[in-house]
């Protein structure tokens, strides 16, 4: 990995080359995403099988695109006891994690007959996107569908695209049902998102889509936002570390490599103020890599998207991280907790040696669904409150709005809209001053 030294301009360059990995550098292929978009809007079904064909080589219809019992059956015959053991692991973790997130509602009353609140309303339907083909994750099954059922959302579907032989991978099966999906349907990329999007005969419209999915789904999520509700429109995967001289180099390498094994656009940072750990890591690096199943994806991420920053101070390490705002940060010093305090910008937070970035992607429970591409600056992780929506709670009695109604008149008519202040004042003065 490329040694360089951490400055403000180091900074900006490397914030420069991380954003061209944003989908929303990629414009070239939003004509192809809108047009299956549309297409599926006017033909619906329709559509959707002849993509399915088109795109994953299956025959897919109406008799078969949903996923039956039998085959959810056929798939926990087929998945390793022990995986679904340590899948229903997780599965306690995410839940008992998000469980700790519920929101309740809740009503002020005063004694002179305002009562005031906040209704708390889970969302009625929910649609998650599971990639399929090269890419089996069913971690991301249980991160996506967990929290929407700690909200108490009423339906959950799920897509995923199916092999040329019209199955859905048994793991991905296996995790849908465990973590408790209503239905699950056999169909990807934008055609799935616009599916659920707007509905098909045989796919229902959701309230909000969530989950990851390659670039054509990152872009269709955003071309149909506003119709439904989404996530984020999700980037590359992305690591940060911050160590100091104490760190141990082979777990800051291997931390590392953990993520620029995702893809090539993949972004591995460590920020250090050791130049001799800088040293050491770059050997460890290089030396694990060497012997990894996917090296050469891992090379060509940290050839792009790979820096260690030498930095003058930990002050200057935070400011850089805090810049960057990575999806996951990791902090290898002696004294992690105090660094974490001065994070004001990351996904999730790894304190300490033995809390490696994996630990929250598969076991710990708190969601891996983060923020990429800097916008940690001002997006959460997925969470129950994804699932949820809040409405406003006014009642007022006469006695309540008589002190104060002349108030809200004149606050209406200094912004000219006299039908705001008559509504107001119709109720203590009648329609008077409008007839006049």
């Amino acid at each position: 990995m490329k040694i360089i030294e951490l400055t403000k301009e180091t900074t900006e360059d490397i914030l420069e080359n991380l954003l061209k990995r944003s989908p929303n550098n990629y414009s070239e292929f939003e004509g192809r995403v809108n047009d299956i978009i549309e297409d599926v809007r006017r033909r619906r079904d329709e559509a959707v099988f002849e993509y399915t064909k088109r795109f994953d080589g299956a025959d897919i219809c109406a008799d078969n695109i949903l996923v039956t019992e039998e085959e959810i059956s056929q798939a926990y015959r087929e998945v390793d006891p022990s995986l679904l053991h340590v899948i229903r692991k997780s599965l306690e973790s995410i839940r008992s994690f998000h469980e700790k997130q519920r929101q309740y509602s809740w009503f002020d009353s005063k004694e002179n007959g305002i009562i005031l609140g906040q209704k708390v309303i889970p969302l009625e339907t929910a649609g998650v996107y599971v990639p399929g083909g090269k890419a089996v994750y069913p971690s991301s099954v249980l991160m996506n569908i967990i929290p929407a059922k700690a909200a108490g959302v009423s339906r959950i579907i799920m897509t995923t695209p199916p092999g040329a032989d019209g199955r859905v991978n048994p793991s991905t099966l296996v995790a849908a049902k465990e973590a408790g999906a209503d239905a699950v349907y056999k169909v990807g990329g934008a055609q799935a998102v616009a599916a659920m999007a707007f509905g098909t005969q045989s796919i229902p419209k959701v309230d909000k889509i969530v989950g990851p999915g390659n670039i054509y789904v990152a872009l269709a999520k955003k071309a149909v936002f506003g119709y439904v509700s989404i996530d984020s429109v999700a980037g590359p995967s992305e690591i940060l570390v911050l160590a100091d001289e104490t760190a141990d180099p082979s777990y800051a390498a291997a931390d590392l490599l953990s993520q620029a094994e995702h893809d090539e656009m993949a972004s591995a940072i460590l920020i250090t103020t050791s130049k001799e750990l800088a040293e050491q890591v770059s050997k460890e690096v290089d030396r694990f890599a060497a012997r990894l199943s996917r090296r050469d994806i891992i090379q060509k991420s940290l050839d792009n998207y790979g820096y260690i920053l030498t930095a003058g101070s930990m002050d200057e390490a935070v400011d850089a991280a805090n810049a960057i705002a990575s999806e996951h940060l990791e902090i290898l010093t002696k004294n992690p907790f105090e660094i974490m305090t001065k994070i004001r910008n990351a996904g999730a937070i790894f304190i300490g040696p033995y809390s490696s970035e994996p630990l929250g992607d598969y076991y710990a429970g708190p969601n891996h669904v983060l923020p990429t591409n800097g916008t940690a600056r001002f997006f959460s992780a997925l969470s129950v409150d994804d699932f949820i929506k809040k409405s406003s709670i006014i009642s007022y009695s006469k006695e309540a709005l008589k002190p104060v109604y002349k108030d809200i008149i004149q606050f209406a008519e200094s912004e000219q809209l006299t039908a705001h202040a008559n509504s107001i004042r119709v109720r203590f003065e009648g329609g008077t001053k409008l007839d006049q």
